[in-house]
């Protein structure tokens, strides 16, 4: 995985029930390989995951390194703190409405968004920043 050439998968991306796993992955492996470019493992939404999983960024970036998604998605079963279908639902809806949580997170969520497309001013959480700012499509949101 080389991300100062490509990008990482979308946080929306489901892989064995979770989202932004994918995404994870991707980091985590390019990370250990010296090719993450401009992004952050772990970052905060990375630690997110990571918390939520009970793994450190370490030992899941070790995992990482050298198994496919499926082979992580066992790893994760078998290593991770388990929890319920109810409960990883629940994760996931949170962490794909995560917005900024403080006024200073929003100045810089809107400083960024501002830079990628001044007209999209639906753009209110970070999973969506993240696919606009990748140049995925984010379909328009009503705004809160």
């Amino acid at each position: 995985m080389n991300l100062t050439t490509s990008y990482p998968r979308s946080p929306r991306q489901d892989l064995g029930g979770f989202v932004h796993l994918a995404r994870m992955i991707d980091k985590a492996k390019a990370g250990r390989a010296g090719k993450l470019g401009e992004y952050i493992y772990p970052c905060p939404l990375d630690r997110g995951l990571l918390d939520f999983l009970g793994l450190t960024p370490e030992r899941f970036a070790e995992a990482a390194a050298g198994k496919g998604d499926q082979e992580m998605v066992q790893w994760i079963r078998k290593e991770a703190r388990p929890h319920t279908p109810d409960e990883i639902s629940a994760w996931n809806k949170i962490f794909l409405n995560r917005s900024p949580d403080d006024e200073e997170k929003w100045a810089y969520f809107r400083k960024l968004r501002e830079s990628i497309d001044p007209s999209r001013t639906d753009i209110i959480t970070w999973p969506d920043l993240l696919d606009l700012d990748e140049k995925r499509s984010v379909p328009p949101r009503k705004t809160r």
